[in-house]
């Protein structure tokens, strides 16, 4: 978001959830272990006007669980807490996550007279199997209908995937994106599988039945999986989990956790434009590659790492890159 905009975020963890994901464990994901409660929401807003400045666009996000899931009494009650900020303009809109399953006309007709703007899907997978294996009790079949009807009610639709869930691979990860992205969202997430303890991932891995998703997995697959979405013009608005301090702090055992993930995957691109542009290069030679300055830390990756293997690969006795505005993206020298 822009220095003008501003998300205000109210957590219901695992709030209206008929399920359990092997990976979920939305208290340590999000922070948060208490359900919110409308005067959760009126604290949320007001403490956001005390802190942005005015003409800020504020949007109020309904984070984890399944927001649908619940009692609709429950819903109403959150969102007629909001309304009164809506009404006079303290926030622009409102935006809620939940599951496919728990979408239908007399829900979104709800959330329309609410107010809410934005729905989120966790699709997560778009294999039958790998959602079966995941636990999350719903098909892909619930995540095509409930992104038409969504879209089709004029709401804005987000989608949420995964990566490296139980039973997928890379090939079944990358046909997930462009099952996705044909359903023409307004924005997706992918969230590489995180090992959260106290999960029934977290048992399965331990118990050697589940093989970890690592970082370096991630960024392999998501390195496929994002000029998918590029090329139909999809953003990209988050790669990987927020991190919090209980993650940070040890509940994320194993798998993709990583601040700067997105960046990760964006230098991994990166090198594979540089890999075809020194095709051909001398070995023992030096070589030069021409990149659009704003691209300049994606090219050379964290720590040199692009330019380190891409002169070991090609055998570079020196390996330059250079700013060029007139570039694209990244060219021979």
């Amino acid at each position: 978001m822009s220095a003008r905009e501003s998300i205000v975020p109210v957590f219901v963890p695992h709030l209206g959830c008929p399920n359990d994901c092997v990976f979920c464990n939305q208290r340590r994901i999000s922070g948060s272990a208490v359900p919110a409660a409308p005067e959760d929401v009126v604290r949320a807003v007001e403490r956001a006007l005390e802190v942005t400045p005015p003409g800020t666009r504020r949007q109020l996000a309904f984070y984890g669980g399944s927001f649908t899931a619940i009692p609709a009494r429950e819903q109403e009650a959150l969102l007629e807490a909001a309304a009164p900020y809506l009404r006079r303009g303290d926030i622009s809109s409102i935006r809620l996550s939940t599951r496919p399953d728990a979408i239908d006309g007399a829900v979104l007709a709800r959330l329309k007279r609410c107010g809410v703007e934005t729905v989120e899907l966790g699709a997560q997978s778009m294999s039958d199997r790998v959602l079966a294996l995941s636990g999350r009790g719903h098909t892909a079949g619930d995540v095509r209908e409930a992104s038409r009807a969504v879209k089709a009610a004029g709401f804005r639709l987000i989608l949420q995937m995964m990566t490296g869930l139980p039973g997928s691979d890379d090939q079944s990860d990358a046909d997930t994106a462009r099952e996705l992205a044909a359903l023409g969202p307004d924005g997706v997430r992918v969230y590489p599988t995180v090992i959260v303890r106290d999960t029934a991932l977290f048992d399965l891995w331990r118990a050697g039945r589940y093989k970890e998703h690592t970082v370096e997995d991630a960024v392999r697959v998501c390195a496929r999986i994002v000029p998918i979405f590029d090329a139909a013009g999809i953003p990209i608005i988050r790669m990987g989990l927020n991190p919090t301090e209980d993650l940070s702090g040890g509940d994320a055992v194993g798998g993709a956790y990583h601040p700067a993930l997105g960046e990760l995957v964006r230098a991994r691109i990166m090198r594979g434009k540089a890999e075809a542009a020194l095709e051909g290069a001398m070995p023992g030679g030096e070589a030069v590659l021409r990149v659009n300055p704003r691209l300049m830390s994606q090219a050379v990756g964290q720590h040199g790492e692009n330019r380190d293997w891409l002169r070991e690969k090609f055998g570079l006795k020196r390996l330059k890159f250079v700013p060029d505005a007139c570039v694209e993206t990244l060219e021979p020298g």
